[in-house]
This record gives structure tokens, C-alpha cells and sequence, in this order.
């Protein structure tokens, strides 16, 4: 875990200019796109009907300099092919290949959870990673959030399970074999809770930023 520690604050991504977090709207199955750091990208697939994705993704993507993709469509689900429309889930997986101009090497991608199980913490299924790098990344969230909660403690303490240390009721299998997630190199399906996203929105935006910009270059191994 030394070694861990050691990566902490030494891999920050440069940002680029990317405007405050209103999604600008796009017609029917398309889907918002600015490009950043070549080959991270953030996203958020429902950002027409999950509540607080698309604005939370627009954040996220500032604050790291990672590309940004809202999708604008109701009806797209990039988890899937299958459903009404495939051609919108072809159109945007080509819009994250856009953003990513490249190699897509990292990939996050939010969701809202309304569930009662998971009120209190932050569910993360995964692609490309491994029990051990899951553990890894759950002990980076920890002491990120442990180092905010010092200096501000009336923040909520959300725990974080990720996939596969830890079981998850959203499992990446499906979208891993069919969908978006065949693509990154590593990818993390985040499902946010309502106090992530809307009663604790501005602290869980700098723990969440900090993680994304040290788990996209945390190396592998210990």
C-alpha cells in the first residue's frame, strides 16, 4: 500500500478550456461533444433523463481536462445495442470515439441511483480492471475523501464498492461484451446517489475530479 500512496498527487491532468457546466442542448440522438485530453474521456449517456448526469459530467470533464460526451437522446442506452434504435447507440459510441481522438484509454462514464440500498454510497462497475486494481482504486477514493473530510467536516462520508472486489447491483458483463464499454482500455460505470449529485453535489465534485485525474494514470501492479 506504500507504493500506492506514493501516487497520490504526482499525475495531474492538464485542463483545458471548456465552458461552465451547462449542457447545451442537440437534437434527437445526438449527443453533446468537447474534446480534451486525447484519449480520457467523461461522459454521460441518459444526460436527457437521468437528473444532474449531463451538468455533473460537463464538471468532471472542467475540472480534469478530459473530453466530455452528453448524450441528448432519451432513448439512447449505450449499455446495450439491443432496443428500438441502434443506429443512436452506433451513433454514440462514434461521438465517445470523437471526444477520445484516439485510443480511447480511459473512460467514465455517470449515472444517478435512486435505490435505497445505495443511498450511501458510490457504486462502480468496471471494464479492464482487476480485483486487486479495484481494491486500489477503492483505497484511492478513501483517502481522497478522507483528506477532504478533514478540513470540511460536515461533508457526508459516502463509501465507494467497486467492481469486482466488490459486488455491485449495476455489473459491467453486458456492456463489457456489447456495449460502450468494449472500447477503453479501462473504464469505470459510476452510479451516484442523490446526495452525490444534488445534497452534497460541491464536495463530492472535488473528491470525484481529484479520483478520476489519479485513477486515469494509477499504474498497474503494486
Amino acid at each position: 500500500m506504500a507504493s500506492l500512496s506514493l501516487t497520490l498527487y504526482g499525475c495531474l491532468a492538464q485542463p483545458v478550456s471548456i465552458e461552465p457546466p451547462t449542457v447545451p442542448r442537440a437534437p434527437r440522438g445526438q449527443a453533446v461533444v468537447k474534446k480534451g485530453r486525447p484519449g480520457f474521456v467523461v461522459a454521460a449517456p441518459h444526460g436527457a433523463t437521468d437528473p444532474q448526469t449531463g451538468d455533473l459530467a460537463a464538471e468532471l470533464a472542467r475540472r480534469t481536462g478530459f473530453g466530455l460526451v452528453v448524450a441528448a437522446a432519451s432513448t439512447i442506452d449505450p449499455d446495450t445495442r439491443d432496443g428500438p434504435a441502434p443506429q443512436i447507440h452506433l451513433a454514440y459510441e462514434k461521438r465517445v470515439q470523437e471526444a477520445a481522438q484516439g485510443r480511447l484509454a480511459f473512460y467514465a462514464e455517470i449515472h444517478g441511483n435512486g435505490r435505497r440500498e445505495a443511498a450511501g454510497r458510490i457504486e462502480v462497475a468496471t471494464a479492464g480492471i482487476d480485483r486487486e486494481f479495484a481494491s486500489r482504486l477503492r483505497t484511492l477514493f478513501e483517502l481522497i475523501r478522507d483528506a477532504y473530510l478533514r478540513g470540511h467536516p460536515a461533508t457526508p462520508r459516502l463509501e465507494m464498492v467497486v467492481e469486482p472486489a466488490d459486488k455491485v447491483f449495476y455489473a459491467a458483463s453486458g456492456p463489457t461484451r456489447d456495449g460502450i464499454l468494449r472500447f477503453p482500455t479501462r473504464a469505470l460505470h459510476f452510479e451516484l446517489p442523490r446526495i452525490a449529485r444534488v445534497d452534497a453535489r460541491e464536495p463530492y465534485l472535488v473528491i470525484l475530479a481529484d479520483f478520476l485525474t489519479q485513477a486515469a494514470t494509477l499504474p498497474a501492479g503494486r
